[in-house]
């Protein structure tokens, strides 16, 4: 394995796109259009939030070498065949990496914080910094626990929506600006507001199912290494259902965003929606319980992957329908 390609997989460039990609679909496909219906004029302009994208992606790409640094154990048994860290990139290597992206990804938040000038842009920053700590925290200690780890991932999937969010908001006090114009940017953030939960809460509840379900696919290497796991800890079957309940609340919260998306005329959004996030979901509800081998498992999570990307690709209809 040569060493360029080698450190694309490590830093799971395909994940890093996803990233890109959300954000872009969320601030060209919603908060640019949802502000221009109300005639607001959005803080964060697009040279700012190129910048927020590129912080992300930093801090996520650090993440990934860090989560390879502590596991080339348990990875040697989950995943010889894939392994980057010691067979490849010397350890060493792979520290420097990951403290030189931490970095640049901190700096690029924090310069945009002190550039933009607000208090909810510096809010934004200062929890891009704490993301680093999450991930090193995740790679040394919480993804050996029970659950919490799935959790904090999942959390910080939600934030790459929730940072774009917070980084629009802007505060009024001791600001001059007239009435109409305050009102017109607090209306659209509402509606941004509902929006980037909406997001968010799918981003987390489909995350945390393909969470558990990695746990599933891995549970040999990381019950050698006294990982505590959900699988582990609860067994399959607990874990199965645990994830199969996710599954039908995501799929219910779907169906009910459908419903009032019917009510807008938006056929050709609900027909997508039903058909690549919905089915699909169920057919995940299916298999999980026929599931019994490392291969049904890491299929599983392959589609679910699938299912994110489809979920991604939905905020275009809001700049085609708005």
């Amino acid at each position: 394995m040569k060493l360029i390609p080698a450190f694309f997989r490590l830093i799971r460039w395909p994940n890093l796109v996803f990233i890109v990609l959300t954000q872009a679909l969320f601030y060209y496909g919603i908060l640019l259009p949802v502000f221009k219906d109300y005639q607001a004029v959005p803080s964060l302009s697009q040279k700012f939030f190129w910048l927020m994208v590129i912080a992300s992606v930093l801090i996520a790409a650090a993440g990934y070498i860090i989560n390879d640094y502590f596991d080339v154990n348990i990875d040697m048994v989950n995943k010889p065949g894939r392994l980057v860290v010691d067979k490849v990139i010397k350890r060493r290597w792979a520290i420097v990496w990951h403290l030189v992206l931490s970095a640049v990804g901190i700096l690029l938040s924090l310069l945009v914080s002190l550039q933009m000038g607000d208090i909810y842009i510096f809010v934004a920053g200062c929890i891009n910094t704490l993301c680093v700590g999450a991930l090193w925290l995740y790679s040394t200690t919480f993804k050996r626990k029970l659950l919490i780890g799935n959790v904090v991932i999942s959390l910080l999937t939600a934030w790459t929506i929730l940072v774009l969010f917070i980084a629009n908001m802007r505060s009024w006090y001791q600001t001059k600006v007239m009435a109409e114009v305050k009102q017109d940017y607090e209306l659209a953030s509402a509606k941004l507001f509902k929006l980037a939960i909406l997001y968010a809460g799918f981003a987390f509840i489909i995350s945390l199912i393909r969470e558990v379900v990695k746990d599933m696919e891995d549970m040999e290497g990381d019950a050698r290494y006294n990982c505590r796991t959900m699988p582990i800890a609860w067994g399959i079957p607990v874990s199965k259902v645990f994830t199969g309940v996710w599954l039908v609340v995501l799929v219910g919260i779907l169906c009910i965003v459908q419903f009032y998306v019917l009510q807008l005329g938006w056929w050709v959004s609900a027909v997508y929606c039903f058909a690549l996030i919905v089915i699909p979901l169920l057919w995940l509800l299916y298999k999980l319980y026929k599931a019994q081998v490392t291969a049904d498992y890491r299929l599983l999570s392959a589609v679910i992957k699938a299912v994110m990307l489809t979920g991604i690709l939905s905020m275009m209809f809001f700049y085609f329908y708005h």
